[in-house]
Order: structure tokens, then C-alpha cells, then sequence
């Protein structure tokens, strides 16, 4: 019995160890800053408006590798003017193996735009600097709540969809 149960133990660390995850490369794809309103947004007060807007997307490159990009746009507006607005696409090439459909999608979603993230806000800080902009420094991120976040309402509108059609439907 013991024999039968250090077995089990044994396929499952196998099963486990089937799981791997690599970082293959980080580069940034795309970058750029502009300050439609230069020079004249640089004489006024300092109190700008900002806005900071995510988006992931991930593809597959073959069997077991992805890319991921996190695209990162920061728009600073003072009144109705734009002082800058800075669009990052940070990526990364990702050995992904190993990991059933809906943990794939949590590790594509959540965990590669997480290791990314520090590169994309250092890239934005450089941008916005070499602007002559005050530093943008962005605050952390928590990507699996926003996945979750992102699921939860993909749940709750697939449920909606069929009772909608439901009442649409004559009696």
C-alpha cells in the first residue's frame, strides 16, 4: 500500500516537473513620445492630468513559445491640452510547456505582462525625461487581479447573453 501511494507521489512530481517556463528574450518592440503642445506646455504650472491605460496580447510562436507584448500609454493633459502622450509596447519572447489550457492562459495573461512590467516603466521614465517632462514614475501592477478582474466579466456577460436572448424571444 505504502509502495502504491510513494508511486502516485512520484508520477505527480513527474506531472509537475513536465511544467516548465522560461524567458527566452525581453525587448522593446515599439516606443515613442509626443508633445503636441511643446514648447508652450512647459510655461505654465505643473498639474497635469495623467492617465495610464494596459492591454496584453499573446500569441503563439510554435508548440511551446509565445510572445507577449504589454502595451503601456501614458497621456499627461494640462486643462484640455496633452503635454505628452508616451506608448510603450514592451515584449517577450516566453518557453511556456507543460501547463493545461486555462493555467496557459493565467501565465500569458498575468505572469509573462509581470516580468515584463519593470522594463516597460523604465522605458516610459526614459521617455518622458528625455521629453523634458517631469519624471513618470508608474506605480505596481498587480496583473493576476486584473486577469481575474477580466475573467469575472467575461463570466458574467456569457451569462447574461442567453438570458437576454431569452427575453427577446416572443412568448
Amino acid at each position: 500500500m505504502a509502495e502504491n501511494q510513494s508511486n502516485g507521489a512520484a508520477a505527480g512530481a513527474q506531472e509537475d516537473n513536465k511544467q516548465q517556463f522560461a524567458i527566452h528574450k525581453i525587448y522593446l518592440r515599439d516606443a515613442s513620445l509626443e508633445a503636441p503642445n511643446a514648447p508652450d506646455i512647459f510655461r505654465g504650472e505643473w498639474k497635469p492630468q495623467v492617465n495610464v491605460d494596459l492591454g496584453t496580447e499573446a500569441k503563439r510562436l510554435d508548440d511551446s513559445t509565445y510572445e507577449c507584448v504589454l502595451r503601456v500609454t501614458v497621456t499627461a493633459k494640462i486643462e484640455d491640452k496633452t503635454a505628452y502622450l508616451c506608448e510603450v509596447h514592451q515584449a517577450g519572447i516566453f518557453g511556456v510547456s507543460g501547463f493545461d489550457e486555462n493555467t496557459l492562459e493565467a501565465v500569458l495573461a498575468s505572469y509573462c505582462p509581470t516580468n515584463l512590467f519593470p522594463f516597460a516603466r523604465e522605458a516610459v521614465a526614459d521617455l518622458v525625461a528625455k521629453g523634458g517632462f517631469p519624471q513618470m514614475l508608474l506605480g505596481p501592477v498587480n496583473f493576476e487581479a486584473l486577469y481575474m478582474q477580466k475573467k469575472k466579466q467575461q463570466a458574467e456577460q456569457a451569462g447574461q447573453q442567453p438570458a437576454d436572448d431569452a427575453a427577446a424571444k416572443p412568448s
